[in-house]
């Protein structure tokens, strides 16, 4: 049954069925075939959410004749609970949207199979770093349709009446202009230390610049808790108790509406996605919005950004479909298309998505040192132990190494329960 999603009236570029089996090796099987997807709102706005996902359905089914496509829209709400309650029971869709820290659980489990053979054709053509976070023991889980990426967000306004010329940078930068900021009431760098928030959004970036990893090599055990750990960690908490971080930061959510940032309270951001910029631009004016780089830290520069890939479920009725319908999202002009509609970035080197926002070209640039963090079975479930330690940390109730510590002793006992 069809999603009965309206026809969006401008056609999509088809391409013929024999360069989408070139790339998934064919189905010898003429008769109906069904694939059911399970998408998710990458694409903000419903209506053209549900324009876009029906054109889709209509093209990939003349360049595969034959073939059922249909596109259910599912939401971002309990995702990870759905999908391995379906995949757990033998059932869910043939091809499903997921991102790095869903991967290696999937993958691990044998719920997803793994995708190379869709990519034949366009391997060597996506961000290193964006098939790298695909990959597990070497064979690749999810094609890549979008990119997104984060960088810093600057208040022009507040850090010229601060006297701060050129936007921080750097921690150094950072450290210099926070007491200039704190002499007109405002802090400096907003952050995120809600326990709903993503780490991959305040606190990985900052241990990832510092030189530090959250997992050793082998994923067996933690490694937040480094010396480069607790140098991140202890720029961070120096700033909080200066006031330099506000304290909104303890209930904030990665967001930038009614947050301080959003509400001026605060001059920088340094994991701000691209609809916030935009959004800071509505709300400050936008001679007041200046992006710029990922911040760099001691040992590099360095931002958080995702791809959402499309993966097979294992037990599909119709792999061949699926790979099928991999192969034609992954080509360039499905890839332009759905960056046009969503506002994400392509995460092909060989494809760059137009896009109209004045900031645009800064954000583009900043994928060129973006990491998808580090993907483990266990990455979401660390998080919800390493959070409230970094609460504590801000707090003043334990120091740095402390908190990291004793993170990372329940996060290896954690680890050593799944092998």
């Amino acid at each position: 049954m069809k999603t009965g999603f309206k026809r969006a009236a401008a056609p999509l570029a088809l391409f013929t069925l024999a360069a989408l089996l070139a790339g998934c090796g064919g189905d010898s099987d003429s008769g109906s075939k069904k694939v059911t997807v399970w998408m998710y709102p990458v694409i903000a706005d419903p209506k053209a959410s549900s324009a876009y996902w029906a054109q889709i359905e209509a093209d990939f089914e003349k360049a595969a004749p034959g073939t059922s496509l249909t596109i259910e829209q599912q939401p971002w709400e309990n995702r990870d609970q759905k999908i391995a309650t379906a995949f757990g029971g033998g059932k869910g869709p043939d091809v499903v949207l997921l991102t790095p820290d869903q991967i290696p659980q999937f993958s691990a489990s044998g719920a997803i199979s793994p995708v190379d053979g869709a990519l034949k054709s366009s391997v060597g053509k996506f961000l290193p770093a964006t098939l790298d976070a695909m990959k597990q023991k070497g064979k690749i889980y999810g094609a890549p349709i979008y990119q997104t990426i984060t960088t810093t967000v600057y208040n022009k306004k507040l850090l010229t009446a601060a006297g701060v010329a050129t936007p921080p940078g750097t921690w150094d930068e950072i450290k210099a202009a926070a007491p200039k900021l704190k002499k007109n009431g405002v802090a400096l760098l907003d952050y995120s230390a809600s326990n709903e928030a993503s780490l991959n959004l305040n606190f990985y970036p900052l241990l990832w610049q510092a030189g530090g990893s959250v997992f050793t090599e082998d994923g067996k055990r933690a490694a937040f808790n480094s010396p480069e750990g607790v140098e991140a960690l202890t720029f961070l908490t120096d700033l909080y108790k200066a006031g330099s971080v506000p304290r909104s930061s303890m209930t904030n959510t990665n967001l930038l509406a009614d947050q301080a940032l959003g509400k001026q309270q605060a001059a920088m951001g340094f994991s701000v996605v691209l609809a916030d910029a935009e959004l800071a631009a509505k709300t400050w004016g936008s001679e007041n919005v200046v992006v710029g780089a990922p911040l760099r830290g001691p040992a590099k520069e360095v931002a958080f950004g995702i791809p959402g890939a499309l993966s097979v479920n294992a037990k599909s009725g119709n792999a061949a479909g699926a790979e099928k319908f991999l192969a034609f999202m992954t080509e360039p002009e499905q890839v332009k298309s759905l960056g046009r509609a969503s506002g994400y970035f392509s995460p092909r080197t060989d494809v760059t998505v137009p896009n109209a926002s004045p900031y645009a070209k800064q954000y583009q640039a900043a994928l060129a040192d973006v990491s998808p963090g580090e993907p483990n079975p266990a990455a979401r479930q660390l998080m919800g132990l390493l959070a409230p330690e970094i609460q504590a940390a801000l707090a003043g109730k334990k120091s740095p190494k402390e908190a990291l510590d004793s993170a990372a002793k329940a996060a290896d006992d954690l680890l050593a329960r799944q092998r």
